[in-house]
């Protein structure tokens, strides 16, 4: 079976039989990551590079990782180290990197919409790691992947999402791969955090944290992006704590062997208690382990020699 993509975007434009191959692919990457030696020849003389033009601690050393156990020669680009700060576009920037032939260009953007600009420009291939408030795929395709390793299936969960989900490009990614699989997902915040309409994607949308808890089989919380707020959009972090802050108490809403699940960073006290941050049920950990071998899965995919336009 070809794996069709010759970019990942988003995970809108991932069908289910996409994403299980993902994910089957990935089964088989992660093993690599237990050995002494963790390196594949599978990408060797390949080139990806990785353009950052937002901060990143997880995605940026997650796809480095995983690049180099691949035997790719990856090359990290910061924008405040780059020509950018001199005025260059995106466009330019982009062009000028692939007149040196990359293979893959991994891209994190603040603009909603980057990567698809470049993926209609460029001929190498683009692998979005968050645009905006837009997506983040690959972060919602490892959270998937951890779901499957503990539940066995994606079909049937009820994955409750809490916090601002207005500017979450991992709610949205996660919201498109979930249903695409089957999942019941829930969405909950402020009414100032859930953004109008979002229901007609086939979600349920709670104000109630409480309501969106019962019975849930996943549990994710997101923080509070304060740096894609252009005011304020709640009276304090300490009254949000108390109405939308996972604790024990509510946690137990909530079905007995529920995860709990965060993409990062977290903020303890904020959404979530430390005591259910660092407690039994959470697999936020592991949610860090498994993204090297879902981007494994993504690079190695779409550097395969078949491939169409998104």
């Amino acid at each position: 079976m070809t794996f069709l993509h010759k970019h990942i975007l988003g995970t809108r434009q991932l069908s289910a039989q996409d994403i299980t191959m993902i994910l089957d692919t990935a089964e088989s990457f992660k093993e690599i990551n237990t050995r002494d030696i963790k390196k594949v020849p599978t990408l060797r003389g390949k080139t990806v590079v990785n353009l950052f033009y937002e901060a990143s601690t997880r995605t940026r050393t997650s796809f480095e990782i995983a690049e180099k156990r691949l035997s790719a020669d990856a090359v990290n680009i910061s924008a405040s180290s780059s020509s950018v700060v001199k005025g260059e576009t995106l466009e330019d920037t982009a062009r000028n990197i692939e007149a040196m032939r990359p293979d893959i260009i991994v891209i994190r953007h603040s603009a909603s919409g980057a990567a698809d600009y470049l993926a209609r420009r460029l001929d190498c291939s683009i692998i979005n790691a968050g645009d905006g408030a837009h997506e983040h795929p690959s972060q919602a395709l490892l959270d998937l992947f951890t779901m499957r390793q503990h539940r066995g299936r994606i079909r049937g969960l009820t994955v409750t999402i809490i916090g601002d989900i207005t500017h979450s490009r991992v709610a949205r990614s996660n919201l498109f791969a979930l249903t695409t699989m089957g999942a019941r997902v829930r969405l909950a915040g402020p009414g100032t955090m859930i953004p109008p309409g979002i229901e007609k994607l086939g979600c349920e949308v709670f104000t109630s944290m409480e309501e969106a808890l019962a019975g849930a089989d996943v549990v994710m919380m997101l923080r509070i992006q304060l740096e894609r707020q252009g005011r304020s959009l709640l009276p304090s972090l300490r009254e949000y704590a108390r109405f939308y802050g996972l604790n024990r108490d509510k946690l137990q809403l909530a079905r007995e062997d529920a995860l709990v699940m965060h993409p990062g960073p977290m903020n303890r006290g904020v959404e979530i208690c430390s005591d259910v941050a660092d407690g039994g049920q959470n697999v936020i950990l592991e949610q860090v382990e498994n993204g090297v071998a879902v981007r494994m899965a993504l690079l190695y995919l779409v550097s395969g020699p078949v491939a169409d336009n998104p």
